[in-house]
């Protein structure tokens, strides 16, 4: 997929919550030439329908296009993207890093800084806990990247519109279906 022009993107998908979804939804990202930069998949409010949570980099034609063959697939409900202005995205991250009586109050201060949790405190490490925005992550990391990162876990985005109920919730996912453009290459009869 051409790179250039290409910003970070967030994309809500509500999917039946059935086995092969995941792999149905990642197989066309791939086949369209997306990286997938980080996957959430989630329960929803209503058990027979599950919330992935992409992170991607594309252009807006590219990402057009994407969502309009995710959105023809049976299993897809609802497909949008989320406007960083007018959704709440969150990471967690859970992070070790090696430290001794020499850098464990410079470590403390950082992470009170940022307002992460020390879970977890050794003789030879502490674990931090973080919740916040990619970006705050992002910063975070690049506090401690002099310090020897032992390990790091990062769950991806996870992200809801503000607000009520938004338009694209309200109508059934067969009338979606059925507003839908044909594929590029194909003809209605």
């Amino acid at each position: 997929m051409e790179q250039n022009n290409s910003t970070r993107r967030v994309i809500s998908l509500l999917v039946d919550n059935s086995n092969g979804v995941l792999a149905r939804i990642s197989s066309l990202f791939c086949r369209r030439g997306f990286n997938i930069d980080s996957l959430t998949v989630s329960a929803t409010n209503d058990p027979a329908v599950s919330r992935i949570t992409v992170t991607l980099r594309g252009t807006e034609q590219a990402l057009n296009q994407l969502i309009l063959q995710t959105e023809r697939l049976e299993v897809t409900r609802q497909i949008f993207e989320l406007d960083p202005d007018k959704s709440l995205q969150r990471e967690l991250l859970l992070l070790k890093v090696a430290c001794d009586a020499g850098n464990r109050a410079a470590l403390r201060e950082i992470s009170s800084i940022y307002k992460a949790k020390i879970i977890d405190l050794s003789p030879d490490s502490m674990i931090f806990e973080l919740t916040g925005k990619p970006d705050k992550i992002d910063a975070f990391l690049a506090m401690l990247q002099d310090y020897d990162i032992l390990e790091l876990c990062r769950t991806g985005v996870t992200a809801l519109e503000r607000g009520g109920k938004h338009q694209h919730m309200q109508k059934p996912a067969q009338e979606v279906r059925e507003a839908q453009l044909p594929l590029p290459g194909t003809h209605c009869h």
